[in-house]
């Protein structure tokens, strides 16, 4: 009997959390809506000391957050409810609100994968749709395709060894001058020599 007892008690006191955690998020959640932010995000919080596992509240602490320019704390935040919650809906759209966080924060592979998960459990939602296109346009901008990369990679050795080859082969192709010009000349000096020999052979000759 005294088990029953404290299992009942025990019960009870959860319901009592359970209770003051559901008007701490309505409190929260008219604050939000006169955009008093900061005392929004302090009602979520008391709502999830007095429950911890509240997927609610940690989802409009999150909202809160990013209304604040907290972004890394409400990444965070929407990561938990979509790992914690047991509501497809609302894990939905915190896969979305962590996918638009994400964008701003120009992470933008993290942000597709977000909005691949929110599409995932609600394949109708429109704007996640339209979210992860425009993501996937970024990112190309961000990234251009590496075909185009790697064929330029490739091009430069191949236009490095082109210019290094042409310096050689004109080296050589002037070597080969140099060589016949060296002939050329002398052959002329023999040429001329042979000339002067004869001049002073009949030079010398008494006629």
């Amino acid at each position: 009997m005294k088990c029953l007892c404290i299992i009942v008690l025990l019960f009870s006191v959860l319901d009592v959390y359970a209770q003051n955690a559901d008007q701490l998020i309505a409190e929260g959640n008219e604050m939000y809506r006169k955009k008093e932010y900061d005392k929004a995000a302090a009602s979520y919080e008391k709502a999830l000391k007095a429950d911890r596992d509240n997927s609610t509240a940690k989802f409009n602490l999150a909202n809160a957050f990013h209304v604040q320019g907290k972004e890394e704390e409400a990444v965070k935040l929407y990561a938990e409810v979509t790992q914690s919650s047991a509501e497809t809906t609302l894990k939905a759209k915190a896969y979305y609100n962590k996918g638009a966080v994400l964008s701003k924060l120009n992470k933008l592979e993290e942000s597709i994968e977000a909005y691949k998960d929110a599409l995932r459990l609600n394949p109708g939602d429109k704007q996640a749709r339209e979210n992860l296109q425009k993501a996937l346009l970024e990112l190309k901008k961000k990234n251009p395709p590496k075909k185009q990369n790697d064929q330029q990679k490739k091009n430069k050795p191949q236009e490095k060894q082109k210019q290094q080859q042409q310096p050689k082969m004109s080296q050589k192709e002037a070597e080969q001058r140099l060589k016949l010009l060296e002939q050329k000349e002398k052959e002329l000096q023999q040429r001329m020599q042979q000339a002067k020999e004869k001049a002073g052979g009949q030079g010398g000759k008494d006629w």
